[in-house]
């Protein structure tokens, strides 16, 4: 699933029980490697890189994962008893995400044949404490993952890790272009980007939009007439939006804004970018369908110059890759009150990615009441009904909170033939009463990173790795029980 990365399996033992011992841990080793990785549950694969028994191993095999690009985390498994101090030099300067395996490789005890010697190498059960023991003490993040290694369940619980270090690792070189600055004086959009880069890793830098607008007057016609083949194979044209019609000019348009922008940013190197309708002097329009292609594409986006929420759509995106339903960028617009059915109508003015649709987007030109440019062209689609996830990160001053809501999409009850332009209609849990409340106890954002792909696993894997404050609200959460948390929240992170 993942190409040119790999976690690495590291077992613990030690020399105590002699060398036809050390024969056996390594063989046991290898076996369930290769079980993992046959599995067809996991979507990086596992690499032995075998047996530790001293300090000075420890030692060496953290320290070449950490110096290795293609090693995105480490999973440790303590096969028998290995003590911890030999793991506290190795564990002090390890700074990849790490899984302790809890297993062991027989799945059941042999009742007619146990004896000593068993009892002596299969010591998981005792050696995984003491390792957990010292990875406590030194308060290091990590996974722990008990159960039997064939397990479905086991593999699938590495596996959702699996995808968060990757996502994690992919952040760590993430460079997100913010076209203009922050919109309108906003708060919750903007934060300390220093801290940011300490912490989560991605590199957010500024360009102005006449650096993209270069790259617009260097677009050919030919390249504009290839990428509206394109989008007239894909999308449902509306009449105006045809070939001859009276916008079909915005479409050429917005394709030259989509090719500066594809350029502008594979040259320098971004995963995800921002835009800002206060600063589009040199183009003809918002570049609304260019976000949502782009988007689809892996690309992390933000409007307003919401560089946090750029990122964070970037990194679900990786967490995600390969499964069904979808990511985008969203914003809350309106409320429909309506009992127990009562949800958020969310949206942007041109910016949903076609990701979260089952539908074929209709291509259409409206005006837009804002940015003061020429109307623009978009996808118009309605997100499919399923549950999902909405996050945030935002920045609280003395760290990052992650906020994480469970919402179920429903079907609109009417068309809105007046609001041509991406959306869905979500109830979050566990009703709109508590889950908005909560959130905005929480100091969330009105922008979110969506997603239908990933549970909420991912998100507590996220936050452990990242070591970031981690809210969900979901159809357990009670507003009495929510203030606590943040309450008990604000002495833990004073």
């Amino acid at each position: 699933m993942y190409n040119d990365i790999e976690v690495w399996f590291v077992t613990g033992a030690q020399l105590l029980y002699g060398g036809d011992a050390v024969i056996a841990v390594d063989a046991h080793s290898t076996e369930i490697v290769k079980g993992l990785n046959s599995s067809g549950k996991l979507p990086v694969k596992v690499v032995y890189k075998g047996t530790v028994n001293s300090s000075s191993e420890v030692a060496a095999a953290f320290s070449a994962a950490n110096n290795d690009r293609r090693c995105v985390g480490i999973i440790t498994w303590m096969h028998t008893f290995s003590p911890a101090k030999m793991w506290i030099k190795g564990l002090q300067e390890f700074h990849k995400p790490l899984l302790h395996l809890h297993t062991q490789f027989n799945k059941e005890i042999p009742w007619s044949e146990i004896d000593m010697d068993f009892m002596n190498l299969n010591q998981s059960a005792h050696g995984d404490r003491e390792f957990g023991h010292i990875v406590s003490r030194m308060r290091k993040n990590r996974k722990v993952v008990v159960g039997h290694w064939s397990d479905e369940r086991v593999q699938e619980r590495i596996g959702t890790w699996m995808r968060v270090a990757t996502a994690w690792a992919d952040a760590q070189e993430m460079l997100v272009v913010r076209f203009g600055d922050n919109m309108n004086n906003v708060a919750v959009t903007d934060g300390d980007k220093v801290e940011a880069e300490m912490r989560l890793g991605y590199h957010v830098d500024y360009h102005g939009i006449g650096d993209l607008v270069a790259y617009q007057e260097r677009v050919t016609e030919s390249d504009i007439n290839a990428l509206v083949e394109e989008y007239e194979a894909l999308y449902a044209f509306a009449a105006n939006c045809k070939r001859g019609a009276r916008d079909h000019g915005q479409v050429r348009e917005a394709a030259r804004e989509e090719i500066a922008l594809r350029r502008f940013l594979g040259d320098k190197g971004a995963k995800a970018f921002t835009t800002n309708f206060d600063a589009l002097h040199g183009l003809n329009q918002l570049p609304g369908l260019a976000c949502q292609r782009l988007m689809a594409e892996g690309y992390g986006f933000g409007a307003e110059g919401d560089w946090k929420t750029a990122a964070l759509v970037r990194t679900l995106w990786v967490m995600a890759k390969g499964l069904p339903g979808g990511t985008s960028f969203m914003e809350d617009y309106t409320y429909h009150f309506n009992g127990e059915k009562s949800a958020i109508l969310q949206s942007h003015m041109l910016e949903v990615s076609p990701e979260i649709t089952t539908g074929v987007p209709h291509l259409e030109v409206h005006p837009l009441g804002i940015g003061g440019k020429a109307d623009p062209a978009r996808l118009v689609f309605t997100a499919h009904p399923g549950a999902g996830i909405a996050a945030t990160i935002v920045d609280m001053g003395n760290r990052f909170r992650m906020i994480v809501n469970n919402v179920d999409v429903i079907e609109p009850e009417a068309a809105l033939p007046k609001l041509p332009v991406a959306s869905a209609l979500w109830i979050p849990r566990p009703n709109l009463e508590v889950g908005a409340a909560a959130w905005i106890l929480a100091g969330g954002t009105h922008h979110t990173a969506f997603t239908y792909a990933l549970t909420n696993e991912y998100f507590e894997d996220y936050a452990d790795i990242a070591g970031i404050e981690l809210l969900t609200i979901d159809e357990k959460t009670t507003i009495n029980g929510f203030k606590f948390e943040l309450k008990v929240n604000e002495v833990f992170y004073r």
